[in-house]
C-alpha cells in the first residue's frame, strides 16, 4: 500500500515523519492508502517554499491570475466524477453526495475568478486642496486551510481560490482521515503550471496543525471542524499574531409549524438530517413542531424507515456509513443515552449490518422524541443521522429555546405564513436562516456565515468575506506639490 506524498515547492516530496495512519474505506474497512502523521518539518519546508514564491505572485495581476482558476474550473469539470469516486471510497457518503460536494466547489473557483472587480479599492478625490485619498487591498503572504474529513473535496474550495486570486500562496492540510481526495485535485493543479510553490500540501495530525499555527511565515488560517479544536486553533492562531476564520460545529434546529406541507416538509427535513449521514455541520439535527404534530411525525417516521442505506456507489443508496468505528460507537451511544435520559426510540438505526458490507460503519436512520430539553442529547452534536424530534406550544418558545443553545450555525422553519417567516428569520440566533430549506448552505457569493459556538473569527468563509480575510487594506493619501503649482 502507497504511501501519500506532501506536494512542497512544486514536487512530491516524502513526509520527514516516517510513521502513517491507515486510509480506510468507511463501508469496508478496506485500507486504500496510507498517509504520513507528519512532522513540524513537513510545515516549515512548505512555509519556505510559499514564503519564497509570494513575492513573484503577487505581482502577477489579478486578472492574469484568475486565468489559472478558469482552467482550473474547467479541469474540476472535466474530472468531477473521478474525483466523486475518490470522496465515496474515503468518505463514505453517495456518489450524488459526492458530485453536489465538487460542484459547490466549482462554484467557488467560479466566484473566485470575480476578483478583479471584487479586489478593486475606493478614491477620494480632493479631501483637501490637491491632496487626494484612496484604500487598496493587498495581499497578506502565506496562508493555510486545515480541512475537515466530512467535504474534503468541497471545503478548501471556500478558501483556497480566493487566496490564490488575492496573490496569496497557499498550504492545504488536509484531514487524516480523507486525504486522497486533495491530492488528487493537486495532482490536477500540476497542469495549471502555477509557479513553484504557491500551492503546497502538508499531510499529517496534531503535529502538523501546531506547525501551523505557529509558524511565523503563515498570516492567515481557515479552519473547519469541531467547536472545542476551533477554539483552540482560534486562540492559538491568535497567539501567535495570525488572523484565523475558524468555524466549528453546529446543533441545527428547524421549525415546523402547522401550517407547513407536511409531504414537502417531511420529505426536506429527511434529506437535511440524513444526508451525508448527518455528518455535515448544517445537517438539520432538532426538529422542532408546534402545535398538532401527528401528522408530520408519522410521515418523518416513515420517511426514516425507507430511506436506503448502503456502500455509495450502489445507485440505490441514499445514505453511507459514518466515517470511523470510533464514530460509529459514539453515535449508538448517544442513542442509548437518549433512552436512559428519558427520550422515546421511534427509528432505531443502531446496530446496523448491510449486506455485502458487514464491516462498514452504518447507522440506520434514527428518530429519538421527547428527550428533555436539557438532556445531552438534545444539547450536543451528534454528527450521525440521528433526529431529535421534539414538541413545543408556541413560536416564542421555539425561538428561545434556539437561542439558548451554544450554537449559531443555522435555523430553520417551514410554514406557509410570511409574517411567521419573518418573525424567525429576525429573531433566530443562528448565522444561516432556511425558511422552507432544510439545508441552508450559501452559494459561493455569500458568506458561509455562523454564530456563537458555531464560529471563531470576524470573518467567514466565500465570497466578499473571503476577499477581506485574504487581503489587508492599505490607505495612501498624496499630494503633488509642483502639479498643484503649476495648475493654480
Amino acid at each position: 500500500m502507497a504511501k501519500l506524498s506532501n506536494y512542497i515547492n512544486g514536487q512530491w516530496v516524502n513526509s520527514y515523519s516516517d510513521e502513517t495512519l491507515d486510509v480506510k474505506n468507511p463501508a469496508s474497512q478496506e485500507v486504500i492508502a496510507k498517509v504520513p502523521q507528519g512532522s513540524v518539518q513537513d510545515v516549515q519546508k512548505a512555509a519556505e517554499a510559499a514564503a519564497k514564491a509570494f513575492p513573484e505572485w503577487r505581482n502577477v495581476p489579478a486578472h492574469r491570475r484568475v486565468q489559472y482558476l478558469f482552467k482550473l474550473k474547467t479541469l474540476l469539470e472535466d474530472n468531477i466524477d473521478d474525483i466523486s469516486r475518490t470522496i465515496v471510497l474515503e468518505s463514505g457518503k453517495t456518489f450524488g453526495e459526492a458530485k453536489a460536494e465538487m460542484q459547490r466547489a466549482i462554484e467557488n473557483v467560479e466566484n473566485a475568478c470575480g476578483i478583479p472587480t471584487m479586489m478593486q479599492g475606493t478614491f477620494s478625490e480632493d479631501i483637501a486642496r490637491g491632496v487626494d485619498e484612496f484604500m487598496i487591498r493587498q495581499p497578506v503572504g502565506v496562508c493555510a486551510c486545515i480541512a475537515p474529513f466530512n467535504f474534503p473535496g468541497m471545503i478548501p474550495f471556500w478558501f483556497l481560490p480566493y487566496a490564490l486570486a488575492c496573490g496569496n500562496t497557499y498550504i492545504i492540510k488536509p484531514s487524516e482521515k480523507v486525504p486522497l481526495t486533495m491530492t488528487k485535485v493537486v495532482q490536477l493543479m500540476e497542469q495549471l503550471d502555477l509557479p513553484a510553490g504557491v500551492v503546497n500540501l502538508v499531510n499529517g495530525t496534531k503535529e502538523v496543525v501546531d506547525g501551523i499555527l505557529q509558524h511565523p511565515a503563515i498570516r492567515a488560517i481557515s479552519f473547519v471542524g469541531s467547536s472545542n479544536i476551533a477554539r483552540y486553533v482560534y486562540s492559538q492562531g491568535a497567539l501567535y499574531g495570525k488572523r484565523v476564520q475558524a468555524q466549528g460545529g453546529a446543533k441545527n434546529p428547524v421549525l415546523v409549524l402547522p401550517d407547513a406541507d407536511i409531504e414537502m416538509t417531511s420529505q426536506i427535513i429527511t434529506d437535511s438530517v440524513y444526508g451525508c449521514a448527518g455528518q455535515r455541520c448544517l445537517a438539520a439535527s432538532t426538529i422542532i413542531t408546534v402545535g398538532e404534530h401527528k401528522q408530520i411525525t408519522e410521515s418523518l417516521v416513515e420517511a426514516a424507515k425507507n430511506r436506503t442505506t448502503g456502500f455509495g456507489l450502489d445507485e440505490a443508496s441514499l445514505m453511507g456509513p459514518v466515517i470511523t468505528p470510533e464514530s460509529k460507537n459514539r453515535v449508538e451511544q448517544l442513542i442509548q443515552q437518549s433512552v436512559k435520559d428519558g427520550g422515546k426510540l421511534l427509528v432505531d438505526g443502531s446496530n446496523a449490518k448491510v449486506s455485502g458490507y458487514e464491516s462498514g460503519n452504518f447507522i440506520l436512520p434514527t428518530i429519538i422524541e421527547d428527550t428533555p430539553l436539557d438532556s445531552l442529547v438534545t444539547q450536543t452534536e451528534i454528527f450521525g443521522p440521528v433526529m431529535s424530534l421534539i414538541h413545543l406550544k408556541d413560536v416564542d418558545e421555539a425561538i428561545n429555546f434556539i437561542n439558548n443553545g451554544p450554537y449559531g450555525n443555522a435555523a430553520c422553519i417551514f410554514t406557509s405564513s410570511g409574517a411567521s417567516a419573518r418573525k424567525f428569520r429576525h429573531d433566530a440566533d443562528a448565522g444561516n436562516i432556511g425558511i422552507n430549506i432544510g439545508v441552508a448552505a450559501p452559494m459561493a457569493q455569500f458568506p458561509f456565515s455562523g454564530w456563537k459556538d458555531s464560529f471563531f473569527g470576524d470573518l467567514h468563509g466565500q465570497g466578499m468575506h473571503s476577499v477581506e480575510f485574504f487581503t489587508q487594506t492599505k490607505v495612501v493619501i498624496e499630494r503633488w506639490l509642483k502639479e498643484w503649482t503649476r495648475k493654480f
